[in-house]
């Protein structure tokens, strides 16, 4: 058994570019896939936010038709209801990094509002990076490479190959032409090697240590490629 640090928005809210407030906060799936991926496997959860505070799921995330229908949105609530986890996040500012044996970021719009700028977050995905152990990052979270830039600008995520959600998909949600900026353009200029598969087909992409995937479906296919690195 090991210990998986789960990285998690502490955000409840995105703002777009005229300043609106869109409510959010982490995708259902992007946690609910990789923790029975992850706890099957036997491995322990820990949920870690920004100051501690608890995750807020995003409300749109259960309705059936973004879910995959009522069973699966039924299904993904109560484990989210079941996930105590969830409800004793630990602060990014108390992780020691060395108790967790992977690091796992899930997404939903939350990131693009907190995990962007949060230093610790970047502090974290630093050490992780250099740890040699496996670190998982997807959906909208890899927004929080952004903030693993030095004062110069510069990342050790430069040029790594990554994924994330990609403009067509943000379009399809009605959020390319609103948002202050978009994913898939600022991991382009970081810069790293930035590649996408069909929209909302399951796509992940694996550079040494760092797993990244391009969106919710793509969640629980990361956590599987985890587990075997872990094995």
């Amino acid at each position: 058994m090991a210990k998986v640090l789960c990285v998690m928005t502490g955000a409840s809210y995105w703002t777009l570019k005229d300043g609106h407030r869109h409510p959010t906060g982490y995708w259902a799936e992007e946690f609910t896939a990789p923790y029975g991926v992850f706890t099957d496997a036997g491995h322990e959860i820990t949920v870690a936010t920004p100051g501690g505070v608890v995750p807020v799921v995003d409300t749109m995330s259960l309705e059936p038709r973004m879910a995959g229908g009522e069973e699966t949105a039924l299904r993904q609530e109560a484990v989210i209801e079941s996930a105590d986890e969830l409800r004793r996040p630990i602060s990014l500012k108390e992780v020691h990094l060395e108790d967790y044996a992977a690091v796992y970021y899930p997404g939903g719009h939350g990131p693009m509002e907190d995990l962007s700028v949060d230093p610790d977050s970047g502090a974290l995905l630093r050490k992780a990076l250099a740890s040699g152990n496996p670190l998982g990052i997807v959906c909208h979270a890899p927004a929080a490479l952004l903030a693993t830039r030095d004062a110069n600008g510069d990342t050790p995520f430069a040029n790594y190959r990554v994924t994330g959600f990609c403009n067509e998909e943000e379009a399809g949600v009605g959020f390319a032409d609103k948002a202050k900026w978009l994913l898939e353009d600022e991991l382009k200029k970081l810069p790293t090697q930035y590649s996408r598969g069909p929209a909302w087909k399951p796509y992940t992409v694996v550079d040494r240590t760092l797993f990244t995937g391009q969106n919710p479906a793509s969640s629980g296919p990361l956590a599987k490629e985890i587990v075997k690195a872990l094995s």
